[in-house]
């Protein structure tokens, strides 16, 4: 049996994310490997590095510095999320990230990115969250048209939730067959056809396959959400997710808001902490 954590995007929504994986920290509930998308690899990888609180603490600290995300950003760097900022000065000088543990830490850890050539996911296996695999970090959460696509290991890439929202079936592929999924938006929740498309195609003209999986990925991520529904039907997953709707914004700086969604994340955790553990043995 190998035991497997699915950690889905959402930008801000990724607090709650960040109050489930603090409960499993303090509680002792361990995995051999982890995978997420965007917000779920940005923030998930501190379990990897065993530092309860950091990802909520940093983001409550810096959400308004303009550095961290704001327009003045975008216009800067052409990245609306400071890339500097976020994955070089908060890791290794504001809010030291713990490479030594992340690196000893046997758990394997994942995340997807998509190549904007071909519009298709990339995983890419972390080592020591170095230089590299910050900017696999970075790509894997940086959202078309407001970020410049990373270059890293010969690819361009974006953010992750493109072209793969959830990555189960990645987990599954690795041989991941008792998986925790933890998603960010509540049951029964299923994305409509976005209005925003003739726009794609003309905002994204330099990467047509980027626009083409944007305009798709409501039908990615419902089909997703499908199986996800049937795999926890049949106990072959354990999904955590939001008893209801966030109510958060993507890029919300109301370190109060974030606060909010982090405790309910942490409210899931722990009345579904005995499941869990019983789902991992």
């Amino acid at each position: 049996m190998k035991k497997g954590l699915v950690l889905e995007g959402g930008a801000m929504r990724g607090m709650f994310t960040c109050g489930v994986l603090d409960v499993f920290m303090e509680n002792g509930i361990s995995f051999d490997g982890a995978a997420g998308i965007s917000a779920g690899a940005a923030f998930g990888c501190n379990i990897k590095s065993r530092q309860a609180g950091r990802a909520i603490r940093y983001n409550k600290k810096y959400c308004t510095d303009p550095r961290y995300c704001s327009f003045r950003s975008l216009i800067k760097t052409g990245d609306l999320f400071g890339g500097e900022f976020c994955y070089r000065t908060i890791p290794q000088e504001l809010d030291p990230f713990d490479y030594k543990t992340f690196a000893e830490n046997p758990m394997e850890f994942y995340a997807g990115a998509v190549d904007v050539k071909t519009g298709k996911v990339v995983y890419h296996k972390f080592t020591d969250c170095g230089d590299a695999d910050m900017l696999w970090l970075q790509a894997s959460a940086s959202m078309p048209l407001v970020s410049r696509p990373v270059r890293v290991d010969g690819y361009e890439l974006l953010d992750g939730g493109i072209a793969d929202s959830v990555p189960y079936a990645f987990m599954e592929g690795k041989g991941y067959d008792r998986n925790v999924i933890v998603l960010t938006q509540p049951k029964g929740y299923r994305k409509k056809k976005s209005k925003a498309t003739p726009a794609f195609k003309l905002l994204l003209a330099k990467y047509p396959k980027v626009a083409e999986a944007l305009a798709q990925r409501y039908k990615m991520y419902n089909a997703q959400m499908a199986a996800i529904d049937r795999r926890e039907a049949e106990g072959s997953a354990l999904v955590i997710r939001p008893p209801q709707a966030l109510g958060i914004g993507r890029t919300e700086d109301d370190p109060n808001e974030l606060e909010r969604v982090y405790q309910l994340g942490r409210a899931e955790a722990e009345r579904r902490l005995e499941e869990v553990r019983k789902f991992l043995g």
